[in-house]
């Protein structure tokens, strides 16, 4: 990943008169600049009234920030999706993939309780009850919870039913964070992060404060407030006029724009994002997989990318994870084919098609490229209507309703992707409805699979068949860009899901 600052010398008077003007009430900020001393404010979209700290059910980015902040996890993730040390210090399986011995650091909880194996235990039990609903839930569902123990207040021994070699790179996904044993209530949660709480209100403001115990040594600020602004262009005016350090998620404009500011700069992480439509083939029209096919030959992926991208990220061709452990670059691209796309429509029977595209603001991308999208299906006869969904619901909304609809994923571990969105049984996330006993057994194989090379070529299989069967329709990879303020240092470009993305122990204002 790479670091994109730039310290301008010229400023842009009519952009800072138009953000002043935009955000004139922007919770938390009041109107006297970025804040008190030595705390850095970070403006998130969120998720309303609804929210919680409970790290287990996190979906949104700000979720994953707050829990970073306030919770950690036995493992985290460097740029390139591998797995690297946090609460744990070692792990290793036995020769059958079914036993993980795993050695915990000393760290302590906020209120001064160490992290156990306990800990651990209470955690991916918690995580792999379906009353919990945690994103997570599908890679712990096959850890056998009564064989699995604690060996010692430092050593924990996790039994799977199936051979799984794949099992580390679960422990740093989202929703994998280690709370202490016993706990239900999350009103006023107590980690092992970094930070802990200060104050909480759902929808608009969360403070966190250092905590001088942590195990990696007591953060630099002294705390850090996640401010709630949920349209892009807002956080873009609170960056510009000093009410905020941190502005998650800006477009490629927006970061042209703060780049020639000289109080701004922007942290890119190159093509961390995957762009997607998700059409949903458990039912029509979609259903009949000729459709699907038209409508996958019928995008023009490299349009989409010189538009809605403004050329900035790299072109995708309908799967997860380019660039990362096991994606099967030698697949050929998937190119526009209008010809192929009528006559499939024509035996179909579906040259009147006709469907609602779900899309948001809650992605900077989304909008413009539903109307491409539209324009382009438009010239095989389709008629498409993009539908605008609120940023705050947007990704639950889309589970169940609707046959498709825009949808984005940050970097993961490949395998880690398939098994929450892919595996049979994966009912959080899995926005098209795939099911297929083909894919659960090639992907069951590579799991069970020691030798790497042969775990390789199981996975491209795999991967194989949900490019043509899935309902993903994958166009890009876009580039993950966060404006900052002239002030901020000691943050890092860095894709979300990552160690380094939104880590603010390290940051510090000057």
């Amino acid at each position: 990943m790479t670091v994109e600052s730039s310290w301008s010398r010229r400023r842009v008077l009519g952009t800072a008169l138009a953000a002043a003007a935009s955000i004139a009430a922007v919770p938390g900020c009041g109107g006297t600049g970025a804040g008190s001393d030595n705390r850095i404010r970070a403006a998130f979209p969120t998720g309303g009234s609804g929210e919680s700290l409970d790290p287990h059910i996190s979906s949104l980015f700000v979720d994953q920030a707050r829990a970073k902040a306030l919770f950690d996890t036995l493992v985290g993730y460097d740029s390139e999706m591998r797995s690297v040390p946090r609460l744990a210090v070692s792990w290793e399986p036995d020769p059958t993939g079914t036993r993980w011995l795993i050695r915990l650091r000393r760290a302590r909880f906020h209120d001064g309780r160490p992290v156990t194996a306990k800990d651990v235990l209470y955690s991916y039990r918690r995580i792999a009850e379906a009353a919990t609903a945690s994103p997570a839930r599908p890679y712990f569902t096959e850890v056998d919870f009564t064989a699995s123990r604690a060996r010692s207040a430092t050593e924990l021994e996790l039994v799977l039913r199936a051979p799984n070699f794949e099992f580390a790179s679960a422990w740093g996904a989202p929703g994998a964070e280690i709370i202490p044993a016993g706990t239900t209530k999350f009103r006023a949660p107590v980690g092992s992060g970094p930070f802990q709480l200060a104050s909480f209100q759902p929808g608009q403001s969360t403070v966190v404060k250092k905590f001088d115990g942590y195990w990696a040594g007591a953060p630099n600020p002294a705390e850090v407030e996640f401010v709630s602004i949920n349209e892009e262009a807002a956080r873009v005016s609170a960056l510009l006029s000093g009410q905020v350090h941190y502005a998650n998620d800006v477009s490629a404009n927006s970061a042209s724009q703060l780049h020639r500011e000289q109080r701004t700069g922007v942290l890119a992480a190159k093509h961390g994002t995957m762009q997607a439509v998700a059409f949903k083939i458990d039912r029509r029209p979609f259903s009949d997989p000729r459709v699907l096919r038209a409508v996958l030959l019928g995008v023009d992926r490299q349009q989409l990318l010189d538009v809605a991208l403004s050329g900035q990220g790299q072109l995708g061709n309908d799967l997860f994870g380019k660039g990362l452990k096991y994606y099967p670059d030698a697949l050929p691209q998937r190119r526009r084919d209008v010809d192929r796309a009528r006559s499939l429509l024509r035996e179909a029977g579906a040259e009147r098609l006709t469907f609602e595209l779900n899309t948001s603001a809650v992605d900077p991308y989304f909008e413009s490229a539903a109307s491409l999208i539209a324009e382009q299906l438009g010239e095989l006869g389709i008629r498409v209507s993009p539908r605008v969904g609120p940023s705050e619901t947007y990704f639950s909304d889309i589970e169940s309703s609707g046959v498709a609809g825009h949808t984005r994923t940050s970097s993961l571990p490949i395998a880690t992707f398939l098994g929450q969105r892919m595996r049979g049984g994966a009912d959080i996330n899995n926005y098209t409805g795939y099911q297929s006993d083909g894919f659960d057994s090639l992907f069951d194989r590579a799991l069970r699979t020691q030798d790497e090379s042969r775990r390789a070529e199981l996975l491209a299989d795999a991967q194989r068949l949900i490019r043509d069967d899935s309902g993903m329709l994958v166009w890009g990879f876009s580039n993950w860009n966060v404006g900052i303020s002239s002030e901020l240092r000691g943050m890092r470009a860095a894709p979300p899901n990552s160690l380094h993305w939104a880590r603010f122990d390290h940051a510090s204002l000057g």
